[in-house]
């Protein structure tokens, strides 16, 4: 009796084991994979830095294609003319009054303190958790001591400075440990796409997230020896801009080579606007400032599955959208704890959509502009332009060919990046962006309904940020 059970068993679990394999296999043919993503994100990108923005700008067919395979946006916003707050608010979906990253950390200004807390959940956190590989190549700046290192924050891997590159020690990371000091910034672009391309054949079996966070165009411009152009001194930033570009499409290639392209989300975008040397025409202002030039930035997304190839969106979206936008493309759950401050823009993206809720610019701690629709009011008087004794100016973060290595022709304040914000009377001042890109003419006196209209949905969101 004892040998008939024994074998009955056998012959059960040899059942058993059939069943799971053959439901494993229908699991695996029936369910589509998650998709991959590839998140490029330029440092210090102006709004016409790229001819598919500017017809007259640097040609960059390889970006250029992501915009016929896909969507582009016109009027992209990010929270903060700045690097730390705008790169935490696009990983982790919220505003920086939520997240409390409003300044940027400093190795050589002391600000060691600033970085990325245990509480927040980054993207990378979330897709780790449903079978993602995560890699962040290039700049970090969510804080630069070993405890807030992307290794402890939702990513595998990690190959770049952690803040800007004119930031002193400028050293190559690589996961916990230093790889290299001092860095020949002309080697940075190579290099990072180099780590990208690895990334992807090494994970294209599993889905996978690449962060590939450039260090350029931010100061100091350097670019390699294939794209670097000495005879020609005035033209450092194009060189950088073509390099960039060339980036772009060896990444793009080897998603197509390894057959990914269908299956994944690539963004193309900058944490802000340009710095000098680079264009945000037509918009007025820079990096730094809460003017259109400083906030609103180039905005790509391909995704063959879900969205539509060559169209234009020009309905006001911003970074905290990207988070909930990529969890749903992923079929992935918000963690229900999260208040988060985007909103998932798939339906703008597919021109089934037209409405967008408000969009907030700060700077410091203080919220400086809202945007609904057509209409944009600064809640805080705007900078205008002073003029720079550029004779005697001096940038205390320029090459010396020693700790910051780059070439020594860089953008100086004279190559003032988009319109100046010479100064414009007033007290308060709204701008219909939509008739006044350049926000030439401030429309409070005459509309003074609709300023207090967007005041009114300000309050109702300086409330919900108790709710942290």
């Amino acid at each position: 009796m004892g040998q008939i059970t024994r074998i009955h068993l056998n012959i059960y679990n040899a059942l058993m084991l059939c069943t799971i394999i053959i439901g494993c296999s229908r699991e695996n043919k029936n369910t589509p994979d998650k998709p991959n993503i590839v998140i490029f994100l330029m440092d210090d990108m102006g709004y016409g830095d790229i001819s598919c923005y500017r017809k007259d700008a640097t040609p960059t067919p390889n970006i250029d294609k992501l915009s016929e395979q896909g969507v582009l946006c016109t009027d992209f916003y990010v929270p903060t003319p700045y690097c730390a707050p705008s790169r935490t608010t696009l990983l982790t979906g919220r505003f920086p009054l939520r997240h409390g990253i409003v300044r940027n950390p400093a190795p050589d200004a002391g600000i060691n303190d600033v970085g990325i807390k245990d509480s927040e959940v980054l993207l990378g956190e979330v897709l780790q958790e449903t079978g993602y590989r995560t890699s962040c190549i290039g700049k970090w700046h969510m804080g630069h001591t070993p405890e807030f290192f992307p290794a402890k924050h939702g990513f595998d891997e990690y190959f770049g400075i952690l803040y800007s590159n004119d930031m002193r020690p400028v050293q190559l990371i690589e996961n916990m440990d230093t790889l290299m000091y001092p860095v020949d910034q002309s080697i940075l672009t190579k290099t990072y796409t180099e780590k990208a391309i690895k990334f992807i054949r090494e994970n294209k079996s599993s889905p996978f997230f690449l962060h590939l966070c450039h260090a350029m165009p931010h100061k100091p411009l350097a670019a390699s020896k294939a794209f670097y152009t000495p005879e020609t001194p005035d033209d450092l930033y194009a060189d950088v801009i073509s390099e960039l570009d060339w980036s772009v499409s060896e990444v793009m290639k080897v998603l197509g080579e390894e057959g990914l392209l269908k299956n994944t989300i690539v963004i193309f975008m900058s944490d802000n606007g340009a710095s000098y040397g680079g264009n945000v025409t037509p918009l007025k202002g820079k990096k730094a400032t809460n003017w259109e030039g400083g906030v609103r930035v180039p905005f790509l997304i391909i995704y063959p599955e879900v969205l539509p190839s060559g169209t234009k969106i020009n309905i006001p979206c911003w970074s905290p959208d990207i988070f909930p936008t990529l969890l749903s493309l992923a079929d992935i759950a918000i963690p229900q704890e999260i208040i988060l401050d985007g909103e998932n823009i798939t339906e703008i993206l597919r021109g089934n959509q037209e409405e967008h809720k408000a969009i907030f610019t700060m700077s410091g701690t203080k919220i400086n502009t809202i945007r609904k629709g057509d209409w944009k009011l600064f809640l805080e008087k705007p900078s205008f332009f002073m003029q720079i004794d550029l004779e005697n100016w001096v940038d205390k973060r320029a090459p010396d060919g020693i700790s910051i290595i780059a070439p020594s022709e860089q953008a100086t304040p004279a190559q003032y990046p988009g319109v100046r914000p010479e100064y414009i009377p007033g007290v308060r001042y709204l701008f219909n962006i939509s008739e006044d890109i350049s926000e030439m003419k401030n429309q409070y006196e005459e509309n003074s309904e609709i300023a207090i209209e967007l005041e009114s949905i300000y309050y109702e969101f300086l409330e919900s940020l108790d709710q942290k």
